[in-house]
């Protein structure tokens, strides 16, 4: 069963809205049904918006948008992990370390040591190589 024109848009026009909400407010304790709401819909619309229009999940879309930041904080080496942790939307960096070793398969002490080294790639590729 296909969903009517008119409902894809409108699944596409919420799913646009949450993601600019999610990029503009990331280091924020973002939920999806404060979201919702701010968007004038339900949970379960959002949830759907994000399953058909973003082909993920509102959870998968934050913690994405998160470490794509962290990757960037950690790349210039200046700001303590810790603090990555937190200025990503992290309250307890042992729960920053655990999510970024899943999404990026090192952990972000290893990705700063494989950034220290000039001669290294700077990419999550490198990272899956550093963790194998």
């Amino acid at each position: 069963m296909s969903s009517r024109p008119a409902t894809l848009e409108r699944r596409r026009s919420l799913y646009e809205e949450a993601a600019e909400i999610i990029d503009r407010e990331y280091d924020h304790v973002l939920e999806l049904e404060d979201v919702a709401r701010r968007i004038a819909t339900s949970r379960r619309q959002l949830q759907r918006a994000f399953a058909e229009a973003g082909g993920t999940s509102f959870r998968s879309h934050l913690a994405a948008v998160r470490m794509r930041r962290a990757l960037e904080l950690l790349e210039t080496g200046a700001v303590p992990v810790r603090e990555v942790a937190l200025t990503v939307g992290y309250r307890q960096p042992a729960q920053f370390a655990k999510a970024f070793r899943r999404h990026h398969g090192a952990s972000p002490s290893a990705f700063r040591r494989l950034n220290g080294d000039r001669g290294a790639a700077r990419s999550p590729q490198s990272l899956q190589a550093l963790a194998a």
